[in-house]
C-alpha cells in the first residue's frame, strides 16, 4: 500500500513539475510577434476606428471604451509623435520641431493607459496568471498599441504616415512601419529604445542606471528593481501601484541622468508598462521584421545619452533606407537639449528623403 502511495506522490510531483515548466517556458515567449496585428490577432476590437463623436474634442474613439487624448502644434502636412516610457506622454510641443510649425501639424498623444487617456485596468480578479497576461497583452500590450497608431492614420484621413517616434516610442513606430509598411511615409527615431532583442545584448536601461548610481545607493536600488520586476506578485497590484514603481525609476533615471529644460510629463503609464513587458517576454528578436521596410528613415543619437551609440545605429543598420546622425551635447532628450540641431536635421531629412 505504501509502495503505491509513494508511485502516486511521485506522479503528482512529475506532473506538477511538468505543467510549472511549459508555463515557466510560455511566460517567456513573446505574445506579439511582427505581422500579428495586421493579421488581427490578439486584438480586442477592429483595425478600423468607430465612427468619431461630434463632441469628441481632444479624444480620439479608437475602440468603444477607448479614448486617446491628443493635441496639435502646427499647419500643414500630419507628423505623428510617438512618445516614449513606456508610459511617459508630454503636455507641450517639443521645442526642436517649433520651426517647422509653419509646414508640418505635429500632433502629440497619450498611448492607451497613460496621461489622459483611458485607463481600461484598476486590478485584476483572476488568480490565472496566463489568463491575466493574455489579457493584459490585448488590452494594452504591444499589438494594442500598434494598432492605436494605425487607427489614428485612418482618423487623420492620411494614407501614409510621418511619424516621429521616441525611445519606447521609436521602438512602436518601427514595429508600426513592419506590420504596415505601406502606410509609413517616412520615420525619424530619436535614441530608440534597445528591446529589439531579449535578452538584452547591450545597454540594459537598468544596469546602465544601477552602476551610474553612487555605491551607497545600489543596494536600494537592488531591492526596487526586484519588486520592480516581481512578475510573480504582478496582478496582485493596482494601477496606482505601478505609477508609483513607474515614477520611483523616474527618480533614478534623472539621478544619473540629468536632465534640463524637458518639457511638462503627463501621469506616467501603470499597467501599459508591464504590458509591453509581458508582450515581448523574455525572448524576442524583432530585427528580421525591419528590414522589409523600404520607407526612408532617420536615426538620431544624443552623444551623452545613457545609452551607448551602436545601440541606437542597431535600427539604422536594419532599415535598409536610413540615415545617422548623433546630435552633440545631447543626451536622451535632444529635442530640447539641443533644438537647433535637432530641427536641423529634422527639416533636412523631410525636405530631402
Amino acid at each position: 500500500m505504501n509502495k503505491i502511495i509513494l508511485i502516486v506522490v511521485f506522479a503528482v510531483i512529475v506532473i506538477v513539475a511538468i505543467v510549472a515548466g511549459i508555463f515557466w517556458y510560455m511566460s517567456t515567449q513573446p505574445l506579439y510577434q511582427p505581422g500579428m496585428v495586421r493579421e488581427g490577432k490578439n486584438l480586442r476590437a477592429p483595425l478600423t476606428p468607430p465612427e468619431q463623436p461630434a463632441d469628441a474634442g481632444n479624444m480620439w474613439l479608437v475602440e468603444p471604451d477607448i479614448r486617446l487624448y491628443h493635441f496639435s502644434q502646427g499647419q500643414g502636412r500630419h507628423v505623428l509623435i510617438v512618445h516614449g516610457g513606456p508610459g511617459m506622454p508630454y503636455r507641450q510641443p517639443w521645442t526642436g520641431l517649433e520651426p517647422l510649425t509653419a509646414v508640418y501639424q505635429f500632433t502629440y498623444y497619450d498611448q492607451r493607459g497613460s496621461g489622459k487617456s483611458s485607463r481600461p485596468i484598476d486590478r485584476f480578479s483572476s488568480n490565472n496568471m496566463y489568463e491575466n497576461m493574455t489579457t493584459l497583452d490585448r488590452t494594452l500590450g504591444l499589438g494594442a498599441q500598434i494598432a492605436d497608431i494605425e487607427r489614428i492614420r485612418q482618423i487623420l484621413g492620411d494614407d501614409k504616415l510621418i511619424i516621429i517616434g521616441h525611445s519606447w516610442g521609436g521602438f512602436l513606430a518601427s514595429l508600426y512601419a513592419a506590420e504596415f509598411p505601406e502606410h509609413v511615409e517616412a520615420l525619424i527615431l530619436v535614441s530608440p529604445a534597445t528591446t529589439l532583442v531579449m535578452p538584452q545584448q547591450q545597454d540594459d536601461l537598468f544596469a546602465s542606471t544601477r552602476a551610474r548610481l553612487p555605491q551607497q545607493e545600489q543596494a536600494g536600488f537592488d531591492a526596487f528593481m526586484k519588486d520592480y520586476m516581481d512578475f510573480g506578485g504582478l496582478f496582485k497590484r493596482s494601477e496606482t501601484d505601478l505609477i508609483a514603481l513607474n515614477t520611483r525609476f523616474g527618480e533614478y533615471y534623472s539621478q544619473v541622468m540629468p536632465l534640463n529644460n524637458l518639457p511638462a510629463q503627463g501621469e506616467p503609464g501603470g499597467w501599459m508598462t508591464w504590458a509591453g513587458y509581458v508582450s515581448m517576454g523574455q525572448s524576442h528578436d524583432y530585427r528580421p521584421a525591419l528590414r522589409s521596410v523600404t520607407a526612408p528613415v532617420l536615426v538620431l543619437h544624443g552623444s551623452n545619452d545613457l545609452q551607448s551609440e551602436a545601440a541606437s545605429r542597431q535600427y539604422s543598420d536594419l532599415f535598409p533606407n536610413a540615415r545617422f546622425a548623433v546630435i552633440d551635447g545631447a543626451t536622451h532628450f535632444s529635442f530640447e537639449e539641443q533644438p537647433q540641431q535637432f530641427s536641423a536635421l529634422v527639416s533636412a531629412f523631410l525636405e530631402n528623403r
